[in-house]
């Protein structure tokens, strides 16, 4: 099942444009190891679902899986050959605005080599290029 908001205020949303670095949600918080971001984008539902499916999979249920983003952003679409005008599209799918340093997935209770190789197949999937962070414990 694909994440959404279970209710949202306004059904469309402007498209806005991702600037800057992420200043929250940068740090591997939740498990061991992360998967950060490197550069800005949308990350859809859908795709989210997938990479969470490739690093349990690949985890076999051992160990657990943390998503720290959630699509809230509306996108729309118009149908397949429809003539301009006639206003903005129904919402169509939901994305995640992504900005760089942005940690995406986090692993805990395995070891490093075994969460390398997970987040990697979960890099794979994603429309951004990523790095795989580890928790500093000092801070």
């Amino acid at each position: 099942m694909a994440l959404m908001p279970k209710r949202i205020k306004h059904r469309k949303m402007h498209r806005g444009r991702v600037r800057g670095m992420a200043t929250r949600g940068n740090t591997v918080s939740f498990g061991e190891f992360g998967l950060q971001t490197l550069e800005p984008g949308w990350i859809s539902a859908r795709t989210l679902e997938a990479g969470r499916v490739a690093a349990t999979h690949f985890l076999h249920r051992e160990g657990k899986v943390y998503i720290r983003v959630f699509p809230d952003k509306p996108v729309t679409s118009k149908p397949l050959e429809t003539r301009m005008g006639k206003g903005k599209g129904e919402p169509d799918h939901w994305v995640a605005p992504i900005k760089p340093g942005n940690v995406l997935f986090e692993i805990g209770g395995v070891d490093e080599a075994t969460a390398k190789q997970a987040l990697l197949r979960v890099a794979h999937k994603m429309p951004v290029r990523c790095r795989f962070a580890v928790r500093r414990h000092g801070l």
